[in-house]
C-alpha cells in the first residue's frame, strides 16, 4: 500500500482512513466519561494513513520527534450532527427506572445510526505552524 519510505514530516499525509465504529466510540467516550479520546496517526508518516482510536496521555516518551497526530473526533462531524442524548433528556414522566434505561438505550442507538450521515469528507491536519486539509475514508 505505502511503498515509499515513511517521513517525519506530517504534511505528507493526504488522506486518512478511519473506522466508523472507532469514531463513534471515541465520540461517546468523550461525551460520557471524563477522558480525552482521539483518533491518532503515528509516525513515520505516509500519504495514506490510518487513524486509530487512542486514549491520550503517556505517549510523549514513545514518540519524541515527530509526535503522533491527534484528531479530535468532533472534527469529523459536520455542523448539523445531532447531539449525543443526555440521560436527563430521556427521562420518562412518571419516572420508572427500567423505562428510563430502555428509552436512553434506544436514543443512544438511534444517535449511533444517525451520526453516520453527518461525517465530513475532509478534516484539517494541524502540525506545528502548518495545516492543510486531508481526505477522510471511512471504513465500516
Amino acid at each position: 500500500m505505502n511503498e515509499t519510505p515513511g517521513a517525519s514530516d506530517p504534511t505528507v499525509v493526504r488522506s486518512i482512513a478511519v473506522t466508523t465504529d472507532d469514531l463513534i466510540s471515541a465520540l461517546e467516550a468523550n461525551r460520557r466519561a471524563n477522558s480525552h479520546v482521539v483518533l491518532r496517526v503515528t509516525p513515520p508518516f505516509y500519504a495514506r494513513e490510518r487513524a486509530r482510536i487512542h486514549l491520550t496521555g503517556g505517549e510523549v516518551a514513545d514518540y519524541s520527534n515527530p509526535p503522533p497526530l491527534h484528531f479530535d473526533p468532533e472534527t469529523f462531524l459536520d455542523e448539523t450532527a445531532p447531539a449525543y442524548p443526555e440521560v436527563d433528556e430521556t427521562r420518562p414522566d412518571p419516572y420508572e427506572l427500567e423505562a428510563h434505561h430502555e428509552r436512553h438505550t434506544a436514543a443512544v442507538e438511534s444517535w449511533r445510526t444517525s451520526i453516520r450521515s453527518h461525517l465530513r469528507d475532509t478534516v484539517e491536519l494541524s502540525a506545528g505552524d502548518v495545516s492543510h486539509e486531508v481526505d477522510v475514508k471511512y471504513l465500516g
